[in-house]
């Protein structure tokens, strides 16, 4: 029976389902919890807030007043009318003058309705802005294991979509809502005023519109919630595709990849209308109510003003307030549609707010200058408990040591990186450098004294000259010209029309992987730190490349402690001592002879990696 294909980050989406949609770690929040945040935002604008309030309230005053006026003129015009039928001479002052009184209305009405809008555009952004600026300083806080569990277009699309969505119903909505209601409260009172009765049958149907909206309301949340998360998952399948898509032509996986990316796109289509069509429905309902009162106003108008009990001016103005009425109710229904979709967005973002941050430092020492002394003193460590990785860890570097980390894939090579620059902290025992444990220095501090240069080079959209100066962003030229004279890359770059100055694409694309790792190893030379970190530094360079950095990092390393991870054969042979990993401890240690000669685990390890090559 032919087995189906599951990609591992289809794996990882079934786990993210069944914890509820969510990556590992994170738990549900309430609508009235999410929403209280957001209001806690804008109490941080209370008066810009209280303009907006003030103005769109000031604006419904107005508005309100306007169909009172209108209901005058049309009694003044009916008087005139028979005035005129009774043969006498008309009189235009009265009706005139509660025209331009209309005008006058209407003109302040759109003039503090700017106001408002103008105001809560200020107040949108602002919160945004500030937004924004919040997840940026809590990316640069959380620990590398939420990385590690989330896609970066997981994250990315809470930066951008989630936090657009927010805005765009603060814009629009928020007011809206001030206007809603104080036009409900004001055109009740109105109402009141002109017939107590009529209002009664107006209010009559409000019961039925509330239900219709809380029904849909309640019923919409999930879906759009799920029309969120699927975009997140999408733009991090898009992400993961489009950085890796060499590779997924090498090994043919265009078809999985593609298939993968229709499976989420269904998905995201399928909430998204589910979200859209239960939504949709709050208005036919809600129009449909608020037609059968008014109908029941008319035909009730129609017989008071039969009875005479009440004017042809006031059915009219209580007809134009009934609608006024009912629209804020329909206007505030479809707004609980958009709440809902920007709750589920909020919640996305404040859950990323809220995520732990690193451990608290506790700077005890500070680390002028560093000698590159390492000690691991009885290290256990393990990503999930149930899982130990490192266990009683124990090795003593000397300043100036080249220690080369070898083992099969698992061993934890690259997880003893991770705990000496507290990406990770250890569960027990302790890393010193120059005799300090590493929990009691500044994480800044104690990352300024190392250097690392990576398997996955990293560059950034600018000049080569600004890429080498990352590494030291205080050097000169002169400095910067010499670092990358001794990472033999000058020579390409001299080839260049631009030299120093040319532009380098997003992560240097217009150029080739061994040139972009020079350029990397050029950066970690200028920033001269006390130990080097090379984990694969050399594994995506050619042989003849390889040749000429050779002496460049011999020259690199002298005076510097060094750690080289599954480096090849060259360097790892010149290593003061290599450390041979196995299942998170170290099973071997000694030089590159001694540890042949020992026949051991290394010698195989050996034969089967490095017989070949050598």
């Amino acid at each position: 029976m032919k087995k189906t294909k599951s990609s591992p980050t289809k794996k990882i989406r079934a786990f993210s389902r069944e914890a509820g949609n969510r990556p590992p770690g994170e738990k549900p929040v309430s609508s009235v919890q999410t929403a209280g945040k957001l209001l806690k935002l804008l109490a941080n604008h209370k008066l810009p807030v209280i303009i907006a309030l003030l103005g769109g309230i000031a604006a419904t005053i107005l508005n309100i007043i306007g169909p009172l006026l209108l209901g005058d003129s049309v009694d003044a015009i009916q008087q005139q009318i028979q005035v005129r039928l009774s043969g006498q001479q008309i009189d235009m002052s009265a009706i005139g003058k509660t025209l331009l009184i209309l005008l006058a209305v209407y003109v302040g009405s759109a003039i503090f309705t700017f106001v408002q809008n103008y105001t809560m555009a200020g107040i949108t952004q602002t919160v945004v802005r500030d937004m924004r600026e919040k997840i940026n300083q809590k990316i640069s806080k959380l620990p590398l294991k939420y990385f590690d569990s989330n896609t970066k277009g997981e994250i990315l699309s809470r930066i951008m979509n989630d936090i657009d969505n927010i805005s765009n119903t603060l814009q629009n909505n928020f007011t809206q809502i001030i206007t809603s209601t104080a036009t409900l409260i004001g055109v009740l009172a109105m109402m009141i005023y002109v017939s107590w009765e009529m209002t009664l049958i107006t209010l009559s149907v409000i019961p039925a519109c509330l239900i219709v909206a809380l029904f849909v309301a309640k019923r919409s949340r999930k879906y759009f919630r799920a029309q969120w998360d699927r975009t997140g998952e999408l733009n991090g399948h898009i992400e993961e595709m489009y950085n890796g898509h060499n590779i997924v032509k090498v090994f043919g996986h265009e078809k999985e990849a593609i298939d993968e990316f229709n499976e989420i796109n269904e998905e995201l289509y399928t909430s998204s209308r589910k979200a859209q069509f239960i939504s949709g429905t709050i208005m036919p309902f809600l129009n449909f109510i608020n037609n059968i009162g008014y109908v029941m106003i008319c035909v009730a108008g129609g017989v008071y003003v039969f009875k005479r009990l009440i004017t042809l001016g006031d059915v009219t103005s209580f007809i134009t307030y009934s609608k006024m009425f009912t629209q804020p109710i329909s206007d505030l229904g479809n707004i609980a549609n958009n709440i809902q979709s920007s709750l589920a967005s909020a919640e996305r973002v404040f859950i990323l707010l809220e995520q732990e941050d690193e451990p608290e430092e506790t700077v005890e020492y500070d680390l002028p200058t560093p000698k590159g002394e390492i000690s691991f003193e009885n290290v256990e460590f393990s990503y999930s408990p149930d899982k130990p990785l490192i266990r009683n860890f124990n090795l003593h570097v000397k300043p100036g040591q080249l220690i080369a980390i070898v083992g099969p894939t698992g061993a934890g090579k690259t997880t003893i990186v991770n705990l000496l620059m507290r990406f990770y902290d250890i569960n027990s025992g302790s890393i010193k450098v120059d005799g300090i444990d590493i929990r009691k220095l500044s994480r800044a501090q104690l990352r300024k004294a190392f250097g690392m240069v990576l398997q996955d080079t990293w560059l950034f959209k600018g000049t080569v000259h600004d890429n080498i100066a990352y590494g030291n962003m205080d050097a000169s030229e002169e400095d910067i010209k010499n670092a990358a004279i001794s990472a033999k890359a000058n020579s390409f770059i001299s080839t260049y029309a631009d030299g120093y100055n040319m532009a380098l694409e997003e992560d240097g694309t217009n150029i080739s992987q061994g040139q972009r790792q020079l350029l990397t190893i050029a950066r970690a030379v200028l920033a001269n730190p006390a130990v080097l970190i090379l984990d694969e530094a050399t594994s995506s360079v050619d042989t003849r490349t390889e040749l000429l950095i050779q002496d460049a990092m011999e020259e690199l390393m002298k005076n510097k402690t060094s750690f080289v991870i599954a480096h090849r054969l060259s360097t790892i042979r010149k290593a003061d001592m290599i450390l041979v990993m196995n299942d998170g401890q170290i099973v071997e240690t000694g030089k590159h002879q001694e540890l042949l000669d020992k026949g051991g685990f290394y010698s195989e390890l050996y034969k089967s990696q490095f017989a070949s090559a050598e």
